[in-house]
Order: structure tokens, then sequence, then C-alpha cells
């Protein structure tokens, strides 16, 4: 079985995020920018056998600080290609805390590509309707930065009715 090594694993996570379509554009006017650096622990678990196919299964473990005071609990797949520098991964985190002092949940999908050893294809997005609380109507797309070993975070939000 290849699974991503931890370094690519988090040199997919840190890549700017590529400008895609696909991703949710929200209206500049009702944006807001919560900005602040991470704790993250990657705990690689075990194969899950033939039938789970050639994949890396981690659990993620986050602490935000700054404007998104929170923890995370997430789950990540991870797969390395033949050749050296490529591969690809996926997420889901459940995010729990207070957002520039709004409390609430919500959950964030990462999906990331790697070619060459360089970050092409990557972002974190809110999942739609997945939050709760004071972050009820929660969109949003988080960009993640991995620079002299410190992790940080851009987040670029709207809330429903705002």
């Amino acid at each position: 079985m290849r699974c991503l090594s931890i370094a690519i694993i988090l040199a997919l996570a840190g890549g700017a995020q590529a400008d895609n379509p696909s991703h949710p554009v929200l209206p500049k006017e009702t944006t807001m920018t919560a900005r602040g650096e991470f704790d993250v622990n990657v705990i690689p678990q075990d194969p899950d056998g033939e039938a789970a196919g050639p994949f890396g299964r981690y659990l993620l473990d986050k602490t935000f600080h700054g404007a998104l005071d929170a923890i995370s609990r997430g789950q990540m797949l991870a797969f390395q290609t033949a050749t050296e520098g490529a591969g690809g991964y996926t997420a889901l985190e459940q995010v729990t805390g207070t957002l520039d002092g709004r409390h609430g949940s919500f959950v964030l999908l990462h999906h990331g590509l790697m070619v060459h050893g360089e970050t092409t294809d990557w972002g974190v997005t809110v999942v739609p309707d997945s939050a709760t609380g004071e972050l009820t109507g929660l969109s949003g797309e988080m960009e993640i930065v991995i620079a002299d070993g410190v992790h940080s975070y851009v987040f670029h939000y709207a809330l429903g009715g705002e």
C-alpha cells in the first residue's frame, strides 16, 4: 500500500488556494475575514485491509487560535502515486468553538492534488448547511499557510442573513 508521507500531506494542506471556478464565490460586500494560527496533530491509522484500497487514513486533531477560537476533529484519506511528489487527499473536519465571537460548529471539506511536488488544485470549503448555533448559515473558504513551521489560516466567510 502506498500512502502519502506526513511531509507531502502537510505540503498539500499548506498550498496556496488555486483559482477554481468550482469553488463557491462569496459576494465581496458580505465577506468577512478571520485570521490566526492553529496547531495540528496528524495521527496515522492502521490500514483497514485490502478492501479499503491503497489509501492512508489519518485522524486530524486541531486547535485554532485567533479570530477562530476552536477545536476540530477530522479524518483524512490520502494516496501517493508511484511518482515521487504526486498524490491527492481529501478530508472532513468538524470545527467547534467561536468565530469572531459567535459560538457554534461547522464542517470543512478539504481536497488537494500534488504534481511534481507542487500543489495544483487545493481547497478547504465549508460544507453547506453544516453550521450550528450562532454560526447557522455560514459559508466560506479557508486558506491554510505553512511558513517556517507555523500553521496559519485566512478564513473568508459570510453568515446567512447578513
